[in-house]
């Protein structure tokens, strides 16, 4: 990058706005599933914006329709009729499973996490909240008083009481030594003891696969489990699919759906990948709870004619392409090729993960030991052999996240395994 550009974004941007890289990346453009640096560098792209560009870099579909819309109107805001929002609210709501669906726009994750607590909360008048540890749910107010996650979680006021549940990582803690069935179990009894000693929440927010977390998750049927028995008692379940939707997780369109025994949660959120890199979150929910707010609200931004033409388009591109299939076909020949090098690399505690959403938990070689600086190592020599990934985890950023743009190709995800593989042996 040039060096005076990394100069004047430490003069006028926070401390604390992260940057990869012991030198800083410029990326200037994209094409497909590789992206290009300010002094023509090509990288295969393994990280997609983290998660943002979903279906593949300057789609034609995708910047047609954002040019065509952008030749009429750009926005407007919700206090008029917008023919794009109402066409994507009713894919969405058809996609959510969700009986008499309502969906509420807007511009990222953390807001659409906002407002699903501000639901929950108003619809059970209860700021009782559950969450899972390790998890993280953004970057406001609320959604830093649910992260489990202390990397993210600057702060520990907040307007919420939260409340943490165990099972959103399956290999650490106190029952990773049980099988799924008996970690399950075991999980359910911890809620239900939990639930004795408090007054009754608003919700449990949840993600299906833990992103920022390290791509972590529970056995399959543990929020089956869960919503057994929080729908006992009335308490909700809010889906936080910000990372997981879309069909990312390559089995199911929506991470939940692997926990969906039972019906599919209250509220779901989503952000990241709809809008392909424009700035598109929601929220979908019943219509009882959807509607329990006794005050006037907008969305000044949420739902632009612009950001729903990209959706709308994005949509129909991964839905008539089956780019769900793709990432269970592709992403499974991608974890079984990175099992295959972990398993020499002794660093390598864990390769988890399912479809296009794959983490490598690093440690010091012999223990249980996070090792933040080898993955810190991993990603400088993975960008100097051309491949840019992700960073994550609770355990001091130790594992690398992989979330390529759901249309890699089998040769593309060859190539981004062997330079990854180079990159781990070099440590």
């Amino acid at each position: 990058m040039t060096p005076d550009l990394f100069g004047r974004h430490r003069a006028v941007l926070p401390d604390w706005l992260a940057l990869y890289y012991e030198d800083p990346l410029e990326i200037t453009h994209g094409e497909g599933r590789h992206v290009w640096d300010a002094a023509g560098n090509k990288y295969l792209d393994f990280f997609g914006g983290i998660l943002t560009t979903m279906t593949a870099h300057a789609l034609p579909e995708v910047a047609k329709a954002v040019g065509e819309q952008a030749g009429r109107i750009l926005h407007s805001s919700t206090l008029y009729l917008n023919r794009p929002m109402v066409e994507l609210a009713e894919r969405v709501a058809c996609l959510s499973g969700i009986p008499d669906a309502r969906v509420f726009f807007t511009t990222s994750g953390t807001e659409a996490n906002d407002t699903a607590l501000l639901l929950a909360t108003a619809y059970r008048r209860s700021n009782t909240i559950l969450a899972m540890r390790n998890s993280y749910h953004g970057r406001s107010f609320s959604a830093v008083g649910v992260t489990g996650n202390r990397g993210w979680s600057p702060t520990s006021l907040s307007p919420l009481q939260t409340l943490y549940v165990h099972g959103g990582v399956r290999t650490r803690g106190p029952y990773a030594h049980l099988d799924d069935r008996e970690f399950t179990d075991a999980c359910v009894d911890d809620l239900k003891d939990l639930l004795g000693h408090t007054r009754a929440p608003a919700a449990l927010i949840a993600e299906p696969v833990q992103g920022v977390g390290g791509f972590t998750s529970p056995p399959d049927g543990l929020y089956a489990a869960f919503r057994e028995v929080l729908h006992e008692r009335g308490i909700l379940w809010i889906a936080d699919e910000v990372q997981t939707g879309w069909g990312r997780t390559g089995e199911h369109f929506w991470g939940w759906q692997a926990h969906g025994q039972n019906g599919p949660p209250d509220i779901v959120t989503f952000a990241k990948g709809i809008g392909n890199g424009m700035s598109v979150g929601g929220v979908v929910a019943r219509a009882e709870i959807m509607n329990c707010l006794d005050a006037n609200s907008i969305s000044t931004f949420g739902g632009t004619q612009v950001t729903m033409a990209a959706g709308l388009a994005n949509l129909a591109y991964l839905l008539e392409h089956d780019l769900q299939g793709n990432a269970r076909r592709v992403g499974g020949l991608l974890l079984e090729r990175l099992r295959s090098v972990a398993a020499r690399v002794p660093h390598v505690r864990e390769v988890r993960g399912r479809g296009l959403m794959i983490g490598v938990e690093l440690t010091r070689p012999g223990t249980d030991e996070a090792a933040p600086e080898a993955a810190s190592a991993v990603l400088e020599e993975a960008r100097a052999g051309g491949l840019l990934i992700g960073k994550g985890g609770g355990h001091d950023t130790s594992a690398l996240r992989i979330a390529p743009p759901m249309s890699l190709t089998v040769a593309e995800a060859e190539e981004g395994a062997a330079i990854l593989e180079r990159a781990l042996r070099s440590i």
